[in-house]
């Protein structure tokens, strides 16, 4: 596996975790916006993610880490040692530690269980640990969850993430932009995503501002 840093040129890492929700394509989407924006990448899909994918996309992912390296940087069009992709139990995994987690993790799309897991400080497997260093060591979090309708126990988990520091950013699509495909919608939420990472990019206007980019007189 190609291990890659901020010394290969690359923006500060993020960290993007797909969970067993639907919505596969915003966190695969994310991904390539990311890449684009020349950050480094480190990625985990869970167990229910992988079935989520073959079943809402055309691509069926592998489940070996090296594999699916190779296969998402295809895909991103990302440069060797981009993206770094984790498996569920690789404990020496740097996003597993404080002193070695990315600046900023995003699980997208984010499962109930999974935010269940978050909100309790479960870290039964390596994206729960993550999301729980991102926590103690108050560093961005945001997830995306996308389960309607919610019950009290997600609404609960939501509200005590928030209080902990982690931003809930449920999948819920604009469509003041005028989306005229799928692709727009889920760009809408990647877009925001970019927004609370901090992240410049060009996938839709900001409110105000006209498609040339410039605001609206």
């Amino acid at each position: 596996m190609v291990k890659a840093g901020m010394d290969e040129g690359f923006n500060e890492p993020i960290t993007v975790a797909i969970t067993g929700a639907s919505g596969a394509q915003y966190g695969l989407r994310l991904i390539e916006a990311l890449v684009s924006a020349n950050h480094e990448v480190w990625v985990m899909i869970s167990k229910a993610a992988y079935l989520v994918i073959a079943t809402e996309t055309e691509q069926a992912l592998p489940a070996r880490p090296e594999r699916l390296e190779e296969v998402l940087v295809e895909r991103s069009g990302a440069v060797p040692g981009q993206i770094r992709c984790f498996g569920r139990e690789d404990w020496m995994a740097p996003v597993a530690s404080g002193s070695g987690a990315a600046s900023a993790m995003v699980i997208c799309p984010c499962s109930t269980g999974t935010l269940s897991a978050v909100a309790t400080g479960a870290s039964n497997n390596l994206i729960e640990r993550a999301a729980d260093v991102a926590l103690k060591e108050r560093r961005r979090l945001i997830l995306v969850p996308r389960e309607t309708p919610l019950s009290a126990i997600h609404l609960e988990h939501m509200l005590n993430l928030t209080r902990l520091g982690a931003v809930i950013l449920p999948a819920a699509p604009g469509f003041y932009h005028q989306p005229v495909s799928i692709d727009d919608l889920v760009d809408f939420i990647v877009a925001r995503i970019l927004n609370q990472l901090g992240i410049a990019h060009r996938l839709m206007p900001r409110w105000g501002e006209r498609s040339d980019g410039r605001e609206n007189a």
